[in-house]
């Protein structure tokens, strides 16, 4: 790893007090009460969690107070990855585990661009889910069917999906951005009895109807009994086929109470699905009790999440995040919900936001982050920001340059936390910790119960080196298996194939002299030029801190034999890509990272394709240069950026 001048010292620190005073201490300290070990440092609590996995996660149960019956065994097959159970004899309910709390405290805020909602108490929340649930039972839903949802970001989402896990149904969702074939492409393999969808939605100060993609979807899902329309835009059901309004179905539905189906820790609580850019989008079947403790470890330790505090995550109902920020309520949090842009208004509205309903933990994406540094904004200066104790940033690698954004302009005392992990874990390998510093460019560690490592080409540990990001020991989130794969043949496929017995995450990483991790990129778009592996990630950190560059997407075209990098650039407004400006990007990147990063072409283009989740991609854009079709173009948000790519005459020499 280069050497940094400016990481001498960390950005942030936590205080002897606030460390004291955290969860994890607190969790700590029970550890050391029960088994008498010392567990003072971060190092010494992940070294025990990771080597006494039995013991870790029967304290994580008991702390996080999971509602429910533990039973004797904590982990059943424990040499089998896959195959190891955790909690095999427990009984529980996700929904019950959520809808805990006093009846009023306030459950969910909702901004949808800028316009409030009244506040959601935990008795509304209750009263809704309840309602919702015998309306499910009524059109005979029961356990393992699937209930869908296309729909915004919102209040009423949660209630489909709480209702979902209370009787014991899957659920399954979309946002409402996405087009009918790419909901086809998901919803079609899982064949849901119900489908909850909005009439549209609004972006960017647009309102956007949706009864012509609503109707095309109800078509193409023949199983499909019952569709409950909610009227979001106002325009209602419009002829729909299978539909009823949302609000008469909860108007009339019969004040039952709220009751929970206790069912196995693996019972099936979510289908995610994978981005599909190389295909059909594999189907990825979560437990209930796995995402449950996963995700109550990462906001009750990592995030030091309290009951009180509000919780915020900028995401869609298409990316995990929102399965992510959901359980937040397990905790006691109030979620601060959003749907829409978040430059609309104006560039200010996130911020807004922080101060209206005092938020104490903002999540966002790397993207936005340097959006918001591009811009020019300096909320530091504009917001008082002073609920906000953490930052958290994912979706990509965050780079040097925007943590020095966030403690320069953003706020000097917060904790800084880039995460990663990925909807195949429905959770974090690597994310923060409040024990710990925030070191410039690094995550700050791995997580507990999470036995992180990373690997060279033939399997061994390195640090200080890049290589394979792998988890050697189970963990309780990983998926019980992937939908319609009797066999697992293809869920071992995706993860145990290259180091047979040990997850390979598909991440190019590197751990740090700190114990930090930096990730490089995805492993399938590293580049080989002369056979030496370069991440992606460690071009953009250089290229995008330019101000006149908005943007950058690289990638390896084979040429003469060999690889050569290919740099393709968006240009702010105002500026060219002249040869100026590409000497400027070349020697940015020479210095910054090394000779080798230096790409051998630079092109300017409008756009960049990316996913529903705003995640660039670099596969797609390989494809098209090497002049093969791209199979999903379905799972893109801007597929037309595509055809930008094709043909260039600058890379035919």
């Amino acid at each position: 790893m280069q050497h940094d001048d400016k990481n001498e010292k960390p950005l942030w620190a936590p205080s002897p007090e606030a460390v004291a005073a955290s969860g994890m201490a607190a969790f700590a300290a029970l550890a050391r009460e029960r088994h008498g070990v010392a567990l003072d440092t971060y190092d010494a609590l992940h070294g025990w969690s990771v080597a006494h996995p039995e013991l870790f996660w029967d304290a994580v149960w008991d702390f996080t107070g999971v509602i429910g019956e533990k039973g004797t065994r904590i982990l059943a097959d424990s040499g089998k990855m896959p195959g190891a159970k955790f909690f095999p004899d427990a009984r529980l309910n996700f929904a019950e585990n959520l809808l805990r709390g006093e009846g009023s405290d306030i459950a969910l805020h909702f901004n949808n661009e800028g316009e409030m909602r009244e506040p959601v108490t935990r008795a509304a929340l209750r009263r809704d889910v309840a309602r919702f649930a015998a309306v499910l039972k009524s059109w005979g839903v029961g356990e393992g069917d699937r209930v869908a949802a296309f729909m915004p970001n919102c209040p009423e989402t949660i209630v489909v999906m709480l209702a979902t896990a209370s009787i014991g149904a899957v659920f399954s969702s979309c946002s409402p951005d996405f087009g009918a074939k790419g909901v086809l492409d998901r919803f079609g393999q899982i064949e849901p009895k119900v489908l909850v969808a909005c009439d549209g939605y609004h972006y960017a100060g647009k309102v956007l109807p949706a009864h012509d993609k609503l109707a095309e979807i109800i078509e193409g899902l023949p199983g499909l009994e019952h569709v409950a329309v909610v009227p979001f835009i106002g325009e209602g059901l419009k002829g729909l086929a299978k539909a009823e309004d949302w609000t008469s179905l909860l108007a009339t539905a019969p004040d039952a109470e709220l009751s929970f189906a206790r069912l196995p820790f693996a019972h099936p609580l979510y289908i995610m699905y994978s981005s599909g850019t190389t295909g059909i989008p594999k189907c990825i079947v979560h437990s209930a009790g796995g995402t449950l403790l996963q995700q109550l470890k990462e906001h009750r330790l990592h995030c030091n999440l309290k009951r009180g505090e509000t919780l915020f995550y900028f995401t869609t109902c298409g990316w995990m995040m929102w399965n992510w920020l959901v359980s937040g309520l397990a905790a006691g949090a109030t979620l601060a919900l959003y749907d829409g842009s978040p430059f609309h208004p104006s560039e200010r509205v996130l911020f807004d936001y922080i101060d209206a309903v005092k938020i104490d933990v903002f999540g966002t994406s790397a993207k936005f982050i340097d959006a918001v540094k591009k811009a020019g904004l300096k909320p530091r200066e504009t917001h008082s920001l002073a609920s906000m104790r953490m930052i958290l940033s994912t979706g990509s690698p965050l780079v040097p340059e925007s943590f020095d954004f966030v403690y320069d302009d953003l706020k000097r005392a917060a904790a800084l936390c880039s995460i990663s992990g990925g909807t195949d874990i429905l959770s974090c390998f690597v994310l923060g910790s409040p024990m710990l510093p925030v070191w410039r460019g690094e995550i700050q560690a791995k997580g507990l119960g999470m036995a992180v490592e990373v690997w060279d080409e033939e399997g061994r540990p390195v640090t200080g080196e890049k290589g394979e990001l792998v988890c050697t020991r189970p963990f309780p989130s990983m998926p019980i298996g992937f939908w319609n794969d009797a066999d697992g043949a293809k869920y071992r496929g995706a993860y145990f194939e290259r180091f047979p017995g040990v997850w390979c995450h598909g991440d190019f990483a590197e751990i740090t002299p700190h114990g930090g991790i930096v990730i490089h990129g995805r492993s399938d778009a590293t580049l080989n030029p002369g056979g030496v592996r370069i991440g992606t990630a460690e071009i953009y950190a250089q290229v995008e801190h330019l101000p006149e560059v908005q943007e950058a997407l690289a990638i390896g075209q084979d040429w003469q034999g060999d690889v050569r990098v290919v740099l393709f650039v968006v240009m702010r407004a105002g500026h060219t890509l002249d040869e100026t400006m590409e000497k400027r990007i070349r020697d940015r990147i020479r210095s910054g990272a090394s000779p080798r990063h230096v790409p051998a072409k630079i092109v300017a283009v409008a756009d960049i394709p990316r996913t529903k989740s705003g995640k660039i991609t670099e596969l797609a854009v390989r494809d098209i240069v090497h002049g093969r079709e791209v199979k999903n173009r379905e799972a893109l948000a801007n597929p037309e950026a595509l055809a930008l790519y094709r043909d260039l005459p600058e890379l035919q020499s």
